[in-house]
């Protein structure tokens, strides 16, 4: 979602793309990041508060960093604890890991929802997800369609609730939820 500098990674099963508006380590925090020996891969949007305690306690463990940057600190914990990693993230964040070797793509959210996620089913060509809904339209994948029910609940309530969005064929990820995709399930 920013100006600072891009990336991606394509691979059998995934193709991760990402914008940075950078904020912490700023000459070697572009994403995606992988680990050692890439069999995961990462990319967030936000920020990890509680980076600097994670990476230690890491190092110790004997992960082997390459950049300064907070996003790193998550594939690692990925790594030591797997879906759990989750539970030791401080921050207002929204991130995807993948894992080639289980061929699972873990998608969350912060406990208070402060960064979006958008995902959405494309027949026939997998998950497909962002930090906002124009860049899932943008893939040509999905439908347009409203949804009359969060029409209904945005002039109820003032607000369209979770999971629904405007579109019928797009959710959100609620804050404090995860969602795990491996191939023709999530």
């Amino acid at each position: 979602r920013g100006p600072d500098g891009d990336g991606y990674h394509l691979g059998p099963g995934i193709g991760l793309g990402f914008r940075r508006l950078g904020i912490i380590d700023l000459k070697t925090g572009d994403q995606p990041i992988a680990n050692e020996d890439k069999s995961c891969w990462v990319v967030c949007n936000g920020e990890v508060y509680n980076y600097l305690e994670l990476r230690s306690r890491l190092e110790q463990a004997g992960h082997k960093f390459r950049t300064r940057s907070d996003t790193e600190v998550i594939i690692h914990l990925y790594e030591e604890y797997g879906e759990a990693c989750l539970r030791y993230l401080r921050g207002m964040f929204a991130v995807a890991i993948w894992d080639k070797t289980k061929q699972q793509l873990l998608l969350a959210r912060d406990r208070l929802g402060i960064k979006p996620l958008y995902y959405a089913k494309a027949d026939g060509q997998g998950l497909l997800f962002g930090s906002e809904i124009k860049a899932l339209l943008a893939s040509g994948l999905i439908e347009r369609e409203v949804d009359a029910g969060s029409v209904k609940n945005l002039l109820l309530f003032g607000f369209v609730l979770s999971p629904a969005t405007m579109l019928q064929s797009v959710k959100r990820l609620a804050p404090g939820h995860y969602l795990v995709s491996r191939p023709g399930r999530i």
